[in-house]
């Protein structure tokens, strides 16, 4: 048995110093500093003396759940350099013990053969729990039946896209989302429209000067082409009468589209990414390519007064979870689009430094509470994605999964430390306050100080409904 002591343990509602017991995989009780009887009862009946960390001053947080992540994806003619090995790796560097990854039905596939696919890239190794959601792609009558198999895999959440060769039109939509309200489950929506995306690229494409700059992404990708799709999205989600997902909001418009829908009396959840409460739209405005190109993602950074509309829904609850749609390239491969803007893979990495960032950025800053970083890190995609009671809160007979952070401890994010196979840090020599020295996954300590020290030790979660108390 492991005795975590004189840490303050965090949870949504309350944070509280006291010490916390693993026994296996498991939480096997926790006691309030004041607690000091019954904790000595405690003791008295173990057969033995538990080993003890000393966490005075620390901080303890249930291991972080991101719930948006595409590992080894092909797309936009390459394939993300961080497969699962090294994606899961950077992960658990960076404290957290659960990813849900994309799996992609791709045109002319069944979802199983999606699911498969997705089953043997991760049999290569993942070193955090690992789960899938369902992108559907390809809607047709076998898909329709395919759905209630992936619930019973444990793919109780699916993904649309509004854009891409791999979007789905309003019909399928609808029929999509009656068809998971059916099996009980329910799906993220990537929402940008694309027709009006197709539009303003073909004009900025017919001007040669404009083909080859980066800020071509973001002019032919307006915060309103988001806002009109999640308005779209949402009324189709009203019709059918069903629980939806924005994943990865990144704009005050949008925000205003869900706030319309909650007071029409929807079930709404938002999810944001620390690259848009971090970054904005001015760096794609340097001449040098590949500067630019890294930042490049879908949809693009927003202005900065997104930024703060962002960072107050989160503080407010209006958005339930901050995850990193870590999609990773390297410079050479954003470099593909150097002779027309439309062929620069979309993504970033983000995975290993989301934790200290939202703690730097968030809670050191006055934004939010730890409390609440806890809520949006940790319990909100646990009960949101169906691997509660197991994850998302330091509680009695919850897995073992514990980040031990130091929150006065100061480092800056560089290339050369990271875990990720990606050749740059979106965020290089930002300063933070706060760092991750201990990370358990299941009462093993798998990562100190930012190195991995036990590879391989992820399991696949078969997830649950969603649970909507969030």
């Amino acid at each position: 048995m492991l005795c975590i002591e004189k840490g303050t343990i965090v949870r949504p509602e309350n944070s509280f110093k006291g010490n916390l017991y693993i026994e296996g995989e498991k939480i096997k009780k926790i006691f309030h500093e004041t607690e000091r009887e019954e904790e000595q009862k405690f003791l008295q009946s173990l057969p033995e003396i538990p080993e003890r960390i000393n966490a005075e001053g620390k901080l303890l947080f249930p291991g972080f759940i991101d719930c948006h992540t595409h590992f080894d994806l092909h797309v936009a003619g390459t394939v993300t350099c961080d497969d699962f090995p090294s994606g899961t790796k950077a992960a658990i560097s960076g404290g957290t013990t659960s990813i849900v990854d994309f799996g992609t039905q791709y045109k002319g596939e069944s979802l199983m053969e999606g699911f498969h696919n997705w089953q043997k890239k991760a049999e290569k190794g993942a070193s955090c729990d690992y789960g899938f959601h369902m992108s559907i792609t390809d809607w047709n009558e076998n898909s329709k039946e395919e759905c209630q198999k992936m619930m019973e895999e444990g793919l109780s959440t699916f993904k649309i896209y509004m854009t891409y060769d791999i979007q789905v039109d309003d019909e399928e939509m609808f029929e999509i989302l009656e068809e998971l309200k059916r099996v009980g489950g329910i799906t993220g929506v990537h929402c940008e429209n694309t027709g009006m995306i197709a539009a303003l690229q073909k004009e900025l494409v017919e001007n040669p000067q404009t083909k080859t700059k980066v800020s071509s992404h973001y002019l032919s990708r307006p915060d309103d082409a988001e806002a009109e799709a999640i308005n779209r999205m949402l009324y189709i989600a009203n019709v059918v009468d069903t629980p939806i997902i924005d994943v990865h909001l990144t704009c005050e418009k949008g925000l205003n589209e869900i706030r319309a829908a909650r007071k029409r009396g929807q079930t709404v959840f938002a999810e944001t990414c620390p690259q848009y409460l971090t970054m904005t739209e001015d760096l794609y405005n340097s001449d040098d390519f590949l500067r630019s190109a890294r930042y490049v993602i879908a949809p693009p950074l927003r202005k900065k007064s997104d930024q703060e509309a962002l960072w107050k829904a989160l503080r407010d609850n209006e958005i339930q979870t901050v995850c990193t749609d870590h999609c990773s390239f390297t410079l050479a491969q954003k470099a593909l689009g150097k002779e027309d803007f439309r062929k620069i893979p979309g993504g970033m990495p983000g995975v290993e430094t989301r934790g200290e960032v939202i703690f730097s950025e968030g809670v050191v800053k006055g934004r939010i509470t730890k409390e609440r970083m806890c809520a949006l890190l940790s319990e909100n995609p646990a009960k949101l994605y169906g691997m509660y009671p197991e994850k998302g809160r330091l509680e009695e007979g919850f897995d073992a999964d514990i980040v031990l952070m130091d929150p006065n401890k100061k480092k800056k994010i560089s290339k050369e430390t990271q875990v990720s196979r990606s050749d740059y840090a979106p965020l290089e020599g930002l300063e933070i306050q706060g760092v991750i020295e201990e990370v358990f996954l299941r009462g093993e300590l798998v990562a100190k100080c930012g190195k991995v020290l036990k590879e391989n030790h992820g399991k696949y979660l078969k997830r649950k409904k969603f649970q909507s108390a969030v």
